[in-house]
Order: structure tokens, then sequence, then C-alpha cells
């Protein structure tokens, strides 16, 4: 008899320290779907539900589809969208009738105006109707804020190993071979977590260079080789998230008996990354220097690339400061293309002015002035667009998504991709599908801090990530934590790591 697995997503990460709620529009701009929709969205797409899918008809299982729930990051989720999530995802299971498996994808990093721990919050609630022995495993970013009634409440927590995640839809079916083995009865897998004592660690999960968190995944594969372990995952966690845990972790899933190892693993690679807490393999820039790299740059070896990583939306920023665009059109740069600045006003002004037409907006800098002010600007109206496309990977691959209404302003010698839904720069068709190649261009600007290298390292000459002063600082002194463990390392001095 075919085994009736249920499978669900709910992804955030939470910036407390956003302006922004993240309310049920803002799931919709990404993605809220129920029940079969899930299959007609994801279906062949290298994403976790894609993986999902995909298991299903490898298994035979009987899939028991929910929703799925994702939205771009920013400030705590209000109220109403998280019981609407919460109770979409708890009544499935409730309404489901005879389950035997459980396979959750999430981000791990979310907060709301009601719980720290949304996450355990839902498990706990799933636990209440399945019971304690069900298998349930949930995929998790590898930025999770991991809490121990994650792991208490999990079979097994299983997170990228990739910075830019390319390995979403590997992890998914990672995730489904466990719940197969213990419907099967060839394992019973339970989990548990440990931090160290700091908040920030393992070179922020940076993956695409050598480093502490490819030394530390080494290791965590090598663990896994051992009987009686399931699953080390490496969290490097989410900085700018003012909960108790925030932070790195380690988090393994093993077999009964297996438990001293476990922990014995647990506390050995969180020793490694508190004696390699400080190292980090990518040093920003000041916008000064970046600007000028760009004015020397040799566009024949392909574009120079400016991430703004403290503007980073992928990081909750608000995607529109606008410090680096002011340098590049003071400076004079040319060839230059911007991806993105939000700002859906512009956007409508653009659109009453028509292609081919000039306009004057205030563009950027709505959100927090500190981080650039509006610059009042004459552009010319180069492209309109609903600013759908469709991911080229190697992140996300075949996932549609939106920009939202999108204005191509031209202003001296650079494009702004200017969009009205606030998204990460990730994939290449944010310029392709609005006109611009990125390839011919001279000097290429991305919101983003690390996901940006897996489409737009392969055709630069140059990359470099600048501190523009944002929202997405990866100096926690900027911020005022009021819930933070003490105490926690680079805030405090701290002399061990437990």
């Amino acid at each position: 008899m075919a085994h009736r697995v249920l499978i669900a997503q709910f992804m955030h990460e939470t910036n407390t320290f956003s302006k922004l709620p993240t309310t049920l529009d803002d799931y919709r701009r990404t993605w809220l779907v129920y029940g079969n929709e899930l299959g007609e969205r994801f279906r062949g797409t290298k994403s976790e539900i894609g993986g999902l899918l995909d298991a299903a008809e490898t298994y035979g299982w009987t899939l028991v589809p929910a929703l799925a729930a994702n939205a771009t990051p920013s400030g705590k989720l209000t109220p109403e969208t998280w019981q609407t999530i919460r109770d979409g995802i708890v009544g499935a299971v409730r309404n489901a009738g005879k389950l035997d498996g459980i396979c959750l994808a999430c981000h791990g990093a979310a907060v709301t105006e009601t719980s720290d721990d949304p996450e355990g919050e839902l498990l706990e609630a799933i636990r209440a109707i399945v019971g304690p022995d069900l298998p349930i495993t949930m995929t998790l970013d590898l930025h999770a804020n991991v809490t121990d009634r994650m792991a208490r409440l999990a079979s097994a927590l299983i997170s990228y190993r990739t910075y830019p995640h390319i390995d979403q839809y590997e992890r998914s079916q990672q995730a489904a071979a466990l719940v197969q083995s213990m419907m099967e009865g060839k394992t019973k897998a339970q989990c548990l977590v440990l931090q160290p004592a700091c908040m920030v660690g393992a070179d922020h999960g940076r993956t695409t260079q050598p480093g502490p968190m490819r030394d530390l995944l080494a290791k965590a594969d090598a663990f896994e080789k051992e009987p009686g372990i399931n699953v080390v995952s490496v969290q490097a966690g989410f900085m700018p998230s003012d909960i108790s845990n925030v932070g790195p972790s380690i988090a393994v899933s093993y077999d009964p008996g297996a438990e001293k190892r476990a922990q014995e693993i647990a506390r050995q690679l969180c020793q490694e990354i508190w004696d390699r807490r400080a190292e980090e393999t990518v040093h920003l820039l000041t916008v000064e220097d970046a600007i000028a790299k760009a004015k020397v740059h040799d566009a024949a070896k392909g574009p120079l690339v400016i991430a703004d990583g403290t503007d980073n939306p992928g990081g909750g920023a608000y995607g529109d400061a606008t410090r680096v665009l002011k340098a590049l059109i003071d400076t004079g740069i040319q060839g230059a293309a911007v991806g993105t600045i939000f700002d859906p006003a512009a956007v409508q002004a653009a659109i009453k002015a028509g292609v081919g037409n000039t306009v004057t907006v205030d563009l950027g800098g709505h959100h927090d002035p500190a981080f650039g002010a509006p610059l009042t600007v004459t552009a010319s109206v180069r492209l309109l667009s609903n600013g759908a496309f469709i991911n080229d990977g190697p992140m996300g691959k075949g996932v549609a998504r939106s920009m939202g209404a999108t204005a191509v302003l031209r202003i001296g010698g650079v494009d702004v991709v200017t969009i009205s839904n606030r998204l990460q720069t990730t994939d290449l068709q944010v310029f392709l599908s609005q006109g611009i190649d990125p390839t011919r261009c001279r000097v290429l600007v991305v919101k983003s801090i690390q996901h940006f290298r897996a489409a737009y390292a392969p055709i630069a000459g140059e990359v470099v990530v600048v501190d523009s002063g944002a929202l997405c600082s990866p100096d926690a002194t900027r911020f005022a934590y009021t819930k933070l463990r003490r105490p926690v390392w680079p805030l405090d001095d701290v002399a061990a790591p437990f």
C-alpha cells in the first residue's frame, strides 16, 4: 500500500530591524499556492517542492500537498499572515486522514509579531495531531536560526550545503529519502542542536571559495558516513534578527543509541565554528573604492559586477538605497546597469510618461534616507513590462518570479531596472527579461550579498562587494538587540564557546 506523505512549505527570513511588516500580499507577490497548485507551479523546477514532487514519483507515494508560501525577506510577519499560513498547513494535516510521513520545506529564520520561533510552533502544532513518532523532516536555509524546539520535534533538520543556494532540490531529495527509510522501518531518526556562544561565524555560510564553511561541511559529510548518523547540518545563522538563539548552530539527526556520538559531533563542529569565528573570505569595499575600479575597468574581460551587499533584499533590506547609483551617475560611468531599485511610484510615473519619453522622478531612498536619499533625476523611459520571468538558474532554475510592474530608466550612461516587487538579484533574467544583455555591460550593480555569484560570477570580469551602509550591514554593533542571549561574541567578551 502506498505511503501517504504530506508536503508543505513555509519560507521567510525575517529582518526584525526592518520597518516593513510582512503581509499576505507580500507572500502573494512571490508565491502562496495551495493543494494541487504545488504540482502545477513547481514540477520540473530545481526547488525544494520540485524535489519532493519527484521523490513522490520515485517512491510511489500518495502525495498530500498542503501549501507553499514564500516571501521576500522583510520585517516580522503580521498575526494575520502567520495565522493564515500556520493554519493552512496544520489544517491540511488535521484533514488529511492517516499520514505516514511529512516533509516540510522551511527557512528557519522566520519571526512573527507573536512568535520568535514559528517553525518550532508549526512543528509543535503538527505533533499535537500526528503524535511523537511520525517521520517529519524539515529542510532549512543554511542561514536558519535553529531552536531546541525545532530539533526536538523534527526527525531531521536538513540545511542547504551551498551558498548561493543551488542544492535546494538535492536537500529535499535527501529529506524524502530519510522519510522513506523511516516509513520502511529501517531507521528511527531523532534530532539535536547545539550552538556556540557567537552570533556570527562560519564565514556567513559562504561556499564559493575555500574557507571555514567548506571545511565544516567536509567534516559533516564524513560524519554522515558513520553508522547511526543520518544528517549533520551546519547553519551559519541569520544575524539581523533580534531573538535569543540568533547565530550559527549544528543539527545532528541520529538513530536511537547514537545520541552520545551525535552530541560529540555537534560539540566538535561548534568548537571549530568558535575557533574560526573571525575568519572571513570576502571583505566589503567602500562605494568610493568600487567606483574607482569602475573607472578603469576593462569591459573586454567581462563586466565589473558590483554587489550592493548591505542593500540586499534577500536579507530584508529595502532595495532602494541610492549611494552606489548616485556615485555611478556623478562619476559619469557609461555602459552600466543597475538591478534593481525598488520604487513603485517611479514605475507608475514612467508608465504615465510612456516608452521613449522622459520623466523626472525622486528615485529610491524612500524607506530610510539614511541609507541614501531619493535622487531627483530626469530619465529616459527605455522599456516597460510586467516584470515576470522564469529563472535560468542555477539557483531556483525553472521557478517563475515577478518584479511587478517594471520600468527601465536610462540616466546618463546608466540603465536602472526599477521595480514594484522587492526581490534579490540572483538571476540573469533580472536584466535579460528587460532587454538588457548583462554580458555587454561595462558595469553591473546587483542588489545581493552572495547569491548573485551563481549566475553572475561566470560572466564577470571582476566581482566586488560593497558596504553602502544600508540595512544588511555585517556589523552587529549597528543594531540594538534586546532579546539576544548574552554574553555572545562579538558584542561581548566571551572566554569559551559553551
